[in-house]
């Protein structure tokens, strides 16, 4: 006697049965359900339609298809949706594989020559970057088809197909039913699950947005690592510090601790930042994230994000020049093209007999020896005309260093008078 019956979950239940009735999505137009039909990659964050888009396409194709998963799904399962294939060479199969990324370099290539031959359609979804997680060859016999992040006003028309299926409304007030979007941070499943959650308790009264939150487990942002996002996340940081956008800069720090990022990584992108974006207009930049980091790896979380939260501020609202970073791209590219240029005599050491009479050091003058401690003497190789590689800019301390820069090119011109 079976005891209960098993129901799918609302998020299967309500699915859309057409292109066209997904929500928050424009791909109608991007696929063609006849002969032509090819493989596709459905690419975006969790909960966007993806798997519902699969289906539907997979049911209008009149091919014969199953569904699997790369998570719970071994090499053996393909091979034998295959060895079917081979049996009956007439027949053409369609494949739907939920969360392809999973599958390593291997599994991947067994799909190929299918595809070749054209006796298998693949649809696979995943919420990592293609590009960064399937190979080429594969890549290239699909196309891609990017799902968007469902926005508020998208997750509410949700909440109100969940309704009118199930036949009552939720038991929210208008500011918890608009948390509850929130939470869900473009999440249809997510908002689906919680929604049957609160529709099988048969509250008699609206909950409040306190009451809500307490029954009701917050989405965990999304993040990885190890890829796009970890990416997208340190971009945006980094060019909201350049951007002088203090604010921005604090949001996206926020954003990544939040997520679980290693605040180690943080810190080492301060340090970067205090040397190539900041540079010598705040020589005192540097300083402050290196103490930062140190400060961080004494203290940890909590009391240490404090210490990353005054180094975010500072580099934002330091004067900004990329100056120092522009030198030493310049001056190693010209290192590189003129090669192993010798080394002037005159500014060689002579600390043995043998030198001292091949003429090491002749010439030279002792900068201290001068009335300005400035002698003059030429620095380059003899066969290299001088560069001008450091540029620096009218901000902060760097304005004082141009300053000393165009007072010492003025001594040199005298010199060589």
């Amino acid at each position: 006697m079976q005891l209960f019956e098993q129901i799918s979950p609302l998020a299967d239940r309500i699915r859309p049965n057409e292109i066209a009735e997904l929500i928050g999505q424009e791909v109608e137009n991007q696929v063609q359900l006849h002969e032509n039909l090819q493989s596709l990659i459905l690419w975006g964050p969790p909960g966007s339609g993806k798997t519902s888009f699969a289906k539907i396409v997979a049911k209008k194709s009149g091919l014969k298809y199953e569904e699997t998963s790369a998570v719970t799904h071994a090499t053996a399962k393909f091979k034998a949706i295959f060895d079917g294939l081979a049996r009956d060479p007439s027949q053409k199969a369609l494949l739907i594989i939920d969360e392809i990324h999973h599958l390593n370099k291997n599994q991947q290539d067994i799909f190929l020559p299918h595809l070749e031959k054209g006796s298998l359609i693949l649809i696979g979804t995943t919420t990592e970057n293609p590009s960064f997680e399937l190979r080429p060859a594969l890549l290239s016999r699909c196309k891609v088809i990017t799902f968007n992040r469902l926005q508020l006003e998208d997750l509410d028309k949700i909440l109100r197909r969940a309704e009118k299926f199930m036949g009552r409304k939720l038991p929210l007030s208008p500011e918890a039913r608009q948390h509850l979007c929130l939470i869900a941070d473009g999440d249809a499943r997510y908002l689906l699950n919680r929604a049957e959650e609160l529709l099988s308790m048969h509250l008699k009264s609206e909950l409040s947005i306190e009451e809500l939150r307490k029954i009701t487990p917050k989405r965990a942002l999304i993040y990885d690592n190890a890829q796009e996002e970890h990416y997208n996340l340190i971009s945006a940081f980094h060019k909201s510090l350049r951007g002088s956008d203090v604010d921005a800069a604090l949001y996206w720090t926020n954003r990544m601790l939040l997520a679980g990022e290693n605040p180690l990584f943080i810190m080492r992108r301060l340090v970067r930042f205090a040397s190539e974006d900041i540079g010598l207009a705040d020589p005192n930049a540097l300083l402050q994230a290196i103490a930062a980091h140190q400060s961080y790896s004494i203290l940890g979380s909590p009391e240490g994000e404090l210490a990353i939260t005054n180094a975010v501020i500072y580099m934002a609202t330091a004067p900004k020049s990329n100056a120092g970073y522009v030198a030493y791209n310049q001056s190693k590219k010209c290192a590189e093209f003129y090669g192993s240029l010798p080394t002037p005599k005159k500014i060689r050491n002579a600390p043995t007999k043998l030198m001292k009479e091949l003429n090491y050091g002749d010439g030279y003058v002792y900068d201290h020896d001068t009335e300005n401690a400035f002698s003059g003497n030429n620095f380059f190789p003899d066969e290299l005309s001088r560069k001008k590689f450091y540029h620096p800019v009218e901000r902060g301390f760097e304005r004082e260093i141009r300053k000393r820069i165009d007072w010492w090119d003025k001594m040199r011109k005298r010199t060589t008078n």
